[in-house]
């Protein structure tokens, strides 16, 4: 990594910027580019020595695998040694979208982008300029979420500038992220898919497609080989220590009195708009609204950018409203599962 290497945000790029966007990426160096879930931190997944950047730039472990980017499904060929049916009916139903697929990688897939695995992760996402740039690029970009490992994924090209200023080179900014909440990961076993992780595509809708879809083991047990990015170390983890409530807002706004009662200084507090109501007289809660009770598509917009705007607010304590643990909540749930060490409470 260079020293004191000049970040620079490139806004409305226009084809020439992308086409030089594209050359720096298969040239080896970083970018970070947006997607609908979070953005990414970009590197040419078909050069270990460019993925190695990606480790650094992050502080990340190196045995957690990445995903690759691909701007369709005809451009994972050269990447795999199969496509099942059911794989392909999955890209057929959800590409472009948050659904990263885990299939047996060929010989041109660096063992670095797999975690040494013997099958790599691949999504195509919901965006257009990502997906022009991936086009330009021509390799797919193995892109982790552009953050200091351990931190909150960033959702806007400014949180990315945070934490990445001086240790990549450019950052494609296209606004804030639509999902807010990592991709779902699965693998594909004949006509078996199995939920490594949990995000934008819900277990409900791949069920839709598929008679058998189950959650990983792993997802219980914190002691096994990661087999998808971010499941392994902790994730997501704002600066101070977290709580996560579950239950009406009556019963959350009375556990977050509860909670804060000897605390000093300030306190974040993400939360609905109805438990709002009930705890704003607190002048020491700094509160962060994320939409209507049990909403669970609004949370996981706001909640990695909630914790980044606690973090600069220097809280000491941060009290956070859950959801129930179904649809779209299991994966807002998983994240503040991590966030919070699991400190969860059900009212």
């Amino acid at each position: 990594m260079r020293d004191n290497m000049d970040t620079q945000i490139i806004t409305n790029p226009s084809d020439q910027e992308l086409d030089m966007l594209a050359r720096v990426l298969r040239n080896g160096e970083l970018v970070s580019i947006p997607t609908e879930t979070v953005y990414g931190l970009g590197a040419n997944g078909l050069d270990p020595e460019a993925m190695d950047k990606i480790y650094t730039a992050k502080g990340r472990p190196s045995d957690n695998p990445l995903i690759l980017h691909v701007p369709n499904s005809e451009s994972i060929k050269p990447l795999v040694t199969e496509v099942s049916n059911t794989a392909q009916l999955l890209m057929d139903t959800f590409w472009p979208g948050p659904l990263t697929i885990t299939l047996p990688k060929s010989d041109l897939v660096p063992n670095r982008a797999t975690g040494g695995l013997p099958r790599v992760a691949l999504r195509c996402p919901d965006h257009e300029l990502c997906r022009a740039l991936l086009e330009r690029a021509g390799v797919p970009i193995a892109a982790p979420s552009a953050n200091i490992s351990g931190r909150p994924s960033p959702t806007t090209a400014q949180d990315v500038y945070h934490d990445m200023k001086d240790r990549i080179s450019y950052i494609l900014d296209a606004g804030s992220c639509t999902i807010g909440v990592e991709s779902t990961v699965v693998e594909v076993h004949d006509d078996k898919v199995i939920i490594l992780r949990p995000g934008g595509i819900t277990k409900a809708q791949l069920e839709d497609v598929v008679s058998t879809v189950e959650y990983d083991t792993a997802l219980v047990n914190a002691t096994t080989k990661p087999k998808a990015p971010g499941m392994k170390y902790t994730h997501y983890a704002p600066d101070a220590p977290m709580t996560v409530v579950v239950g009406s807002p009556e019963d959350v706004a009375s556990t977050f009195k509860a909670l804060s009662a000897e605390v000093e200084g300030p306190i974040g507090c993400l939360v609905s708009h109805e438990t709002y109501n009930l705890i704003k007289g607190d002048t020491r809660f700094i509160c962060h609204c994320f939409g209507h009770h049990s909403d669970a598509l609004s949370l996981g917009h706001d909640f990695y950018k909630s914790l980044l705007h606690f973090n600069e607010n220097h809280v000491t304590l941060i009290l956070a409203e859950g959801v129930d643990d179904d649809g779209f909540g299991v994966a807002i749930m998983n994240r503040m599962e991590k966030a919070s060490s699991h400190h969860i409470i059900y009212k």
